[in-house]
């Protein structure tokens, strides 16, 4: 059972080790990157492979953040359908994301068997469930559109979606087979593992306090050493500080908590038999799974509040008895919250804050894939590549309007509608 000092479940259940490397002198290297989650350990992995020495620099241990704390959805494209992100960023740019995030549980899952990774990866897609009909007519759209690029992503009807999610409360679904679920953390220290193996350095608790210019690249303090870097890739993505001024004023932070039963066997044969993960449509976002120890995992957008019979056990508790009348009483092992960097447009960014330093930011809850994808991007330009053959136009940092009020706003209503819906 996890304990108090552990991230999540996944933390606790990944067959995948963790392990601890400071730094305790000074070093030089062609590329520094801050923060060891996906995109961090990815861009590392990449790099490594293509001849660079790279050295990762995480404050605390590698999955710390959103990469350890997530749900473990593999999903491809992004939280927009496909045809208003080539409204967003223009027809011939957003088509080339929505091909290349569309192929990216394909490739994560490459990744996943090239390095053997022990994720516990499951090939049997996501559901996205209409909680709703107006969730089914938006779900029908988005279906429209992956039909007409030939995606394998198919509508299910109310009979399909309660049978592969053993629930009768949804409206339909949409099954997308390009997708999967993993265990989170298990993902990240894999990276970690084969960034290793191909020869980046790789250092944890240690917190990166000063990015000072000099002739020819950069200076990185820490409280273990200096590090001296050609290039640098600040991968902090929602728990990004104060290290780059005005970078974590970008987004509106969101918190996103799960809660895990305790391991249920058999008594869970009929619900996600097939193992999919599932979110619905809405506006406050609800996710369940189910892991390989036959738990269930629900979630929704906001923090953990209480610990053991606190509100969000209260509030899982009647979500699982609407969703599955027939279950009866569970008991809950542990519950944890990590974060999402929300934007207004809900597309991810690749800022050049000055020559030689870059920031993928902004996964808006879509980091598995997006943040290997564009790690490896980070990559293959710093291997010599060009800005014009990353996933997304480079830009410049810009504040998101009205942040503290976003922030305290959702953070009120994402407290109320687990008061709410814990009744």
């Amino acid at each position: 059972m996890p304990g108090p000092s552990t991230l999540s479940l996944w933390d606790e259940t990944s067959e995948e080790a963790d392990f601890q490397s400071s730094l305790t002198h000074d070093v030089s290297t062609d590329v520094a990157i801050v923060g060891g989650g996906y995109t961090g350990l990815s861009t590392a992995l990449h790099a490594a492979e293509r001849g660079l020495d790279c050295c990762v620099l995480e404050a605390r241990q590698i999955g710390y953040g959103g990469s350890g704390r997530n749900v473990g959805l593999l999903n491809a494209g992004l939280w927009l359908p496909p045809q208003d992100v080539r409204a967003k960023l223009g027809g011939e740019c957003g088509a080339r994301l929505v091909e290349i995030l569309g192929e990216g549980p394909s490739y994560v899952m490459s990744l996943i068997e090239r390095h053997q990774i022990r994720c516990e990866l499951t090939r049997s897609g996501t559901i996205h469930a209409a909680h709703s009909a107006s969730g089914l007519k938006d779900l029908t759209r988005r279906a429209e559109e992956w039909a007409r690029l030939g995606a394998p992503v198919r509508l299910l009807s109310r009979e399909e979606t309660g049978e592969k999610i053993g629930s009768a409360a949804f409206h339909g679904g949409l099954l997308d087979a390009r997708a999967g679920t993993i265990n989170p953390m298990g993902y990240a220290r894999g990276l970690a593992r084969a960034a290793k193996a191909a020869g980046a350095r790789i250092h944890t608790g240690v917190k990166v306090t000063r990015l000072v210019k000099q002739p020819g690249g950069w200076l990185l303090e820490t409280g273990g050493g200096t590090v001296r870097a050609k290039s640098v890739i600040l991968a902090t993505n929602a728990y990004s500080d104060d290290l780059w001024p005005g970078l974590n004023g970008s987004f509106v932070p969101i918190s996103f908590f799960q809660v895990a039963t305790a391991p249920l066997g058999a008594r869970i044969a009929s619900i996600l038999p097939e193992r999919q993960g599932i979110w619905d449509t809405g506006q406050i976002m609800l996710s369940l799974r189910r892991d390989a120890g036959d738990r269930l995992i629900i979630g929704s957008m906001g923090a953990v509040i209480g610990g053991a019979k606190g509100l969000s056990e209260r509030w899982a508790a009647r979500q699982l008895r609407r969703l599955f009348p027939d279950l009866g009483p569970v008991e809950f092992e542990t519950s944890w919250h990590g974060q999402i960097a929300m934007n207004a447009d809900h597309l991810p960014r690749i800022h050049r804050l000055d020559e030689g330093l870059y920031t993928p930011i902004g996964y808006n809850g879509r980091g598995i894939a997006p943040g290997t994808v564009f790690g490896k991007a980070m990559a293959e330009l710093l291997a010599g590549g060009n800005e014009a053959d990353l996933p997304m136009p480079v830009t410049g940092v810009v504040p998101e309007a009205a942040r503290g009020l976003k922030t305290g706003f959702y953070q009120a209503a994402f407290a109320a509608n687990q008061i709410l819906k814990s009744i």
